[in-house]
């Protein structure tokens, strides 16, 4: 992970990108506990060229997740959900919550949501290394993961992993734990 320190590019929550007013009434009557910025869609969809390809970071049953450049230079990691992944609003505020309440090292740091009309989606932090399968199938990289290294990944997995499975308030099955999925 090419991380220095947690908070090095401070969130800016100016209207200009985020909102505090949601647009859908059922997500307003939810009241929420976090005080996670919620993203406008237009600035979203400027963020990540209008979910161009270009920016994709790749695919899953839940959706996309796309990289996006927000206006003050800040690099984001969008997941966008599928529009017929039968998550309802419900579904979808209970994972935001839970979600922005898991703060770890070694887990990737949620930074806002965005739902506007029948988008939902997840704003990342993004993290530039790529995952960990990136280096470790590909033959040329594998060689700048170097014993160290390695023994230093392998420690960072599990201490995120102790954390959602028994440290955290929440207790957490990962499920879905492989090298793509390591960043």
């Amino acid at each position: 992970r090419d991380r220095k320190r947690r908070n090095e590019f401070p969130l800016s929550t100016s209207r200009s990108h985020c909102s505090r007013d949601l647009p859908i009434k059922e997500f307003e009557e939810g009241t929420t506990s976090s005080d996670l910025p919620l993203f406008d869609l237009s600035v979203i969809a400027a963020a990540t060229n209008n979910f161009s390809d270009a920016n994709k970071l790749g695919e899953g049953g839940f959706g996309s997740v796309y990289k996006g450049l927000l206006h003050d230079g800040k690099e984001i990691a969008v997941k966008r959900l599928a529009k017929y992944s039968g998550q309802g609003i419900n579904e979808f505020r209970n994972e935001v919550e839970l979600i922005a309440k898991l703060q770890h090292r070694n887990l990737v740091r949620i930074l806002g949501c965005c739902i506007q009309g029948r988008e939902k989606m997840l704003i990342y932090e993004y993290l530039p290394n790529k995952s960990l399968d990136s280096f470790i199938f590909n033959e040329p990289r594998r060689s700048q993961l170097d014993w160290s290294t390695r023994h230093n990944i392998i420690c960072g997995i599990a201490r995120g992993i102790l954390y959602l499975h028994q440290d955290s308030r929440l207790r957490i099955i990962h499920r879905d734990l492989k090298a793509s999925n390591v960043l």
